[in-house]
């Protein structure tokens, strides 16, 4: 029984190093801001009936149709946000040297 020992191979390579912001992250904080900005909306808003309909909604009829607005607004804003995040951390970029190695048996 022969045992081989494995080959290794380093190079030196150059990569870029910077901060970047999760994306995930802020598309979830503005939907969040955007479910907390709909209840607000709803809970200080009024429920009289309509003059023109006649038609009084519920809490949650208008919780929902709000939520239709405030959400995708909410992640359009944030990701803006993190859009220019994003934008300015290129400009912070860092050039580094990196040893990489590889081994094969």
């Amino acid at each position: 029984m022969s045992t081989s020992q494995p080959h290794r191979t380093p190079e030196i390579e150059i990569a870029r190093v910077r901060r970047a912001p999760r994306w995930g992250v802020f598309l979830g904080i503005g939907v969040g801001v955007g479910v907390v900005v709909a209840f607000l909306l709803t809970a200080f808003g009024s429920f009289e009936a309509s003059k023109a309909t006649q038609v009084a909604y519920p809490f949650g009829q208008v919780f929902g149709f709000l939520l239709l607005w405030t959400v995708p607004a909410g992640i359009a804003v944030f990701g803006v946000i993190a859009l220019l995040l994003e934008r300015a951390a290129r400009r912070s970029e860092r050039v580094v040297r990196v040893d990489h190695e590889t081994i094969a048996e």
